[in-house]
């Protein structure tokens, strides 16, 4: 496939998404003197809109911000569990947490985490930068490639709830792509958050819309709970990575594993990890992926051990752990869910240094399966990735986070940006970024980076082996087929070992931006 609207270059600013849309609305900002703050949070917006199966105003946030004087924040806009959820409750009813319905609704995270962006040092009005998905929801918008898609796979279920059927299964008819898909409430209420700032969401009338829905279900989701968070700034963690310093969001993210792959790999486990040794880089992923399952949960209620999972001797030991799978045989067990997600990723930068990676998300395709009538609101179900496990330290409780799979990155080099690399995939993103390093390092292009074959571990129908490695044509499958991996192929560009979006900033500062082939993005640079 040649790169045609997929790639762009450009010394003044540059932005790609999975919906070409939202790249060009974020794109008429920077070019009329809106910086990549406002171009983030635009598309963020239009995002919602045009891909409503993947984010929405319901859902949460975690975004890495580099502002023009260096300085990096990751804001985190995960949501906790509600402060009056009756843990024994759930338990009694559930062997597991449900994935959809009221009882997976975690506070949504997504409209506080844009206003904090916007604090961090946008030059434009909040409420400007939603205007112009409030024009296109209530305008309308064709039904894009993976939106028809989503609709024909989650059919059955979207029938379950009456604000979803009625938008996507009018009189019982499938929206099929291109046909118009307009949402008139969504429209009155991004209208309602321009004009009076997350506040709206989290004390104001469309959370109490939202409280309303979720408590008529079951929830015990109050104004409160709303009224009550906040976006947590910090600082990013960082890991090596040859000249580079890799930057990713901190636990409850599991952006960890991806330092602790570049980790075993400075360790010399993977001497040729697309190639000969991929079996290898396979086995790192599903060893990394068992630290996030047995040790990561929120910080605030969880003593994690982070210095531990950072350290050489980490590192060190995966590798070893790595290589001892040749020839013996395979210690796995079954994995939970697939490690796919609902999710997008946006990337901005703009010449004066800032920079924006955004992971937006509802986690499931069409999130908790339910889209509140009164506001057109989908919320996620992000709280269906706790445990219910006693001794689980990702175990449910009252006002925790649950452990979040959106990891934003970022790479530099003696202090100067680098890189913006984002990407959806679930429980996948670390596996997912670690092949973009590689390949780039390898000396391939953004694009040809994005779009090259790639793995994912851990994946398939629900109870699969954690250790199946789906793969793309082009993937060297022979180390696997060696090391005994259970091996499931996918067709070209599976939306399955999901879609990147990066951003490569050159010595001569001029921008090299790519968007994944395998969503209906662009790539935009001027």
């Amino acid at each position: 496939m040649t790169p045609g609207r997929y790639a762009a270059a450009g010394a003044g600013w540059a932005i790609a998404c999975p919906h070409a849309t939202a790249s060009a609305v974020g794109a008429d900002l920077l070019r009329a003197g809106g910086n990549a703050l406002d171009a983030a949070i635009a598309a963020a917006a239009t995002l919602t809109v045009v891909y409503p199966h993947m984010c929405a105003v319901g859902g949460d946030i975690l975004a890495l911000v580099r502002t023009a004087d260096g300085s990096l924040t990751v804001v985190n806009g995960s949501g906790a569990a509600p402060v009056g959820v009756d843990v024994a409750a759930v338990r009694s009813g559930h062997a597991q947490m449900p994935r959809r319905g009221p009882l997976a609704v975690t506070v949504p995270g997504a409209v506080r985490a844009w206003e904090s962006i916007h604090e961090l040092g946008a030059s434009l009005r909040f409420g400007e930068l939603l205007a112009p998905a409030a024009e296109l929801a209530a305008r309308g918008v064709p039904v894009a490639r993976s939106l028809a898609a989503a609709i024909v796979a989650d059919a059955d279920e979207l029938v379950g709830d009456r604000g979803l059927a009625d938008l996507f299964l009018p009189e019982g008819r499938r929206l099929a792509e291109g046909e118009r898909l307009v949402q008139p409430a969504l429209a009155d209420t991004l209208r309602l958050i321009a004009a009076e700032g997350a506040g709206a969401v989290y004390g104001g009338a469309v959370g109490a819309a939202l409280v309303e829905r979720l408590r008529a279900g079951g929830s015990a989701m109050t104004i409160g709970d709303l009224r009550a968070h906040r976006s947590e700034l910090v600082a990013p963690i960082a890991g090596a990575f040859g000249d580079d310093t890799v930057l990713t969001a901190p636990p409850n993210s599991q952006g960890v594993l991806l330092l602790e792959t570049i980790a075993a790999l400075a360790a010399g486990a993977v001497r040729d990890p697309l190639g000969s040794d991929l079996d290898l880089l396979c086995e790192l992923f599903r060893l990394t992926a068992r630290d996030r399952d047995e040790v990561l949960a929120d910080p605030r209620a969880v003593d994690v051990p982070l210095a531990r999972l950072l350290s050489p001797g980490h590192g060190a030991d995966l590798a070893r752990r790595a290589r001892s799978r040749r020839g013996a045989a395979p210690d796995v067990s079954l994995a939970g869910a697939p490690p796919t997600g609902d999710t997008i990723a946006l990337v901005t930068a703009d010449a004066a240094g800032n920079a924006v990676c955004v992971i937006q998300s509802i986690f499931d395709a069409f999130g908790s399966q339910i889209l509140d009538p009164v506001t057109g609101v989908i919320l996620h179900n992000r709280g269906s990735f706790f445990s219910l496990a006693a001794d689980a330290p990702n175990v449910l409780a009252p006002g925790k986070r649950p452990v979040h799979t959106l990891m934003p990155v970022m790479v530099v080099r003696d202090g100067l940006l680098v890189g913006v690399h984002g990407t959806m995939g679930g429980k996948a993103q670390a596996q997912i970024h670690a092949q973009l390093l590689l390949r780039l390092a390898a000396g391939l292009t953004p694009y040809e980076s994005v779009s090259a074959p790639r793995v994912v571990v851990g994946g398939g129908p629900a109870g699969s082996p954690e250790d199946l490695v789906e793969h793309e044509p082009g993937v060297a499958v022979a180390p696997l087929v060696a090391s005994r991996f259970p091996l499931l192929a996918l067709p070209e560009h599976s939306e399955d070992t999901g879609h990147a979006q990066l951003i490569r900033r050159a010595a001569d500062g001029t921008f090299h931006v790519a968007s994944d082939p395998r969503a209906d993005g662009a790539a935009l640079a001027g």
